[in-house]
């Protein structure tokens, strides 16, 4: 075979890279309202050649959790065509489907490799002092409280770029490629309605991304392991108003309880068998100093090493929710908003991920395990391909990053955009070639 040589064509396609992040990174949107992203996707995949099916076609309707109320998503798909979403594209993601898969066809018989990418943003206040790369450039985001602070711009840029440089190569293409541009990770919404509409039952090999996660720049890591399962909950306390201090006795206090709920959780006895995580996130309640509050608004999650561990945490928190409510003689409604799972990579396609990249210029390869504490989606996709005896990796993208993921400096090392599409544009490439 022929030696693969993408260097003709890179810097045209990560300038581009480089230009679509920053544009995402202005205009992030929360996960299930990605309806300019989704659609920009959709229409540059579409003028590729590609084979691109989007919204309701990729993702079962019915399997959804945490789709936000009909108000935030007619907000956003208004606010997305006003921001230059192309309709035609952006019609078919209506209602929250905001998913993307488009399919490239090599010109020799071959396996059917996947490479998964994300797209949403999270809700988050955006630094913008001159410190921060994005305003100081001009990118900084344009929806206040939504921030990309996660790399997901980076991500759909990277798949964007690596998808340009197989077309490219597609007459010596061996089998076929999936892009898969997944919507709602942040909160694990996304993935489980992408897997039961059948996206990945073909798929022989899978690989997701992920930019920075504490690996330096110009480092590959093919074998992530450790996502912890999760379980995202909304949880509303409902009592009675009252006056605070003529009546008080006429009330039910719904911050009284969600406020010992918050401190029994935290209690909750850890396991024994593994890892475990409670967090609550918000909680909003009360309109005045002299009311007895009467709803009470909590976001929470808990985690696990395995899915039975997320379960006996689940399990004990909606115990102390229940109970807190029922202390106070209050109503509690607790909704599950989103779930991940686990998932390992397989060593031997992580491995054979690393020799494909042996002699890329100044980039590290590193095939160890790299074990993470966060969760991801992403899992679900795994899980399928390999239950279907396919494999399956989740690779981390080295890069430098000046804070932590979702915090309100995060930023990227652009200049690790192209390494990272040359990587895996020939990873992807030489597994179709070695099928």
């Amino acid at each position: 075979m022929a030696p693969l040589d993408f260097s003709s064509l890179l810097p045209a396609v990560a300038a581009r890279a480089v230009a679509t992040r920053r544009d995402l990174h202005r205009y992030p949107e929360l996960g299930l309202t990605e309806f300019r992203t989704a659609s920009l996707v959709a229409e540059r995949l579409t003028k590729l050649g590609l084979e691109v099916r989007l919204g309701r076609e990729v993702m079962d309707s019915a399997s959804r959790v945490g789709v936000p109320s009909e108000q935030v998503l007619d907000d956003a798909y208004a606010r997305a065509a006003s921001e230059g979403a192309p309709p035609e594209f952006l019609k078919p993601l209506a209602g929250g489907h905001t998913a993307v898969v488009a399919t490239l066809k090599g010109a020799h018989p071959g396996p059917v490799v996947a490479l998964r990418v994300d797209m949403d943003a999270l809700p988050i206040i955006e630094n913008d002092t001159q410190a921060h790369l994005p305003a100081r450039e001009g990118f900084i985001s344009a929806h206040p409280g939504i921030m990309h602070a996660c790399a997901h711009d980076g991500h759909t840029a990277i798949g964007l770029g690596v998808a340009e440089l197989l077309n490219e190569m597609k007459d010596r293409l061996h089998g076929t490629v999936k892009f898969i541009f997944q919507p709602g990770e942040e909160g694990g919404r996304g993935a489980l309605p992408m897997v039961k509409a059948g996206v990945v039952d073909d798929v022989d090999y899978f690989v997701a991304i992920h930019l920075g996660t504490g690996v330096e720049s110009r480092v590959f890591r093919p074998s992530v392991r450790g996502h912890l399962a999760s379980v995202k909950l909304d949880v509303t306390f409902r009592g009675q108003a009252a006056h605070a201090g003529s009546h008080p006795e006429e009330g039910r206090n719904a911050l009284v309880a969600a406020s010992t709920a918050v401190l029994n959780l935290y209690g909750i006895s850890r396991h024994h068998a593994g890892r475990s995580r409670v967090n609550v996130g918000t909680l909003r309640a009360g309109s005045g100093r002299n009311v007895i509050p009467d709803e009470a608004v909590m976001q929470m999650e808990v985690r696990g090493e395995t899915e039975e561990i997320a379960d006996y945490m689940r399990d004990r928190a909606m115990a102390v929710l229940r109970g807190a409510a029922a202390a106070q003689d209050v109503e509690v409604d607790i909704k599950v908003m989103g779930r991940t799972t686990t998932a390992g990579s397989d060593q031997a396609l992580a491995e054979r991920l690393a020799a494909a990249l042996t002699g890329l210029d100044d980039v590290t390869v590193d095939a160890a395990s790299h074990v993470t504490g966060g969760s991801e989606d992403a899992t679900f996709f795994m899980r399928r391909v390999q239950e279907r005896g396919g494999q399956a990796v989740y690779a981390v993208v080295g890069s430098d990053i000046p804070s932590g993921h979702h915090t309100p400096t995060f930023d990227i090392d652009e200049k690790d955009l192209p390494w990272a599409i040359e990587a895996l544009a020939k990873g992807v490439f030489k597994l179709g070639a070695e099928g």
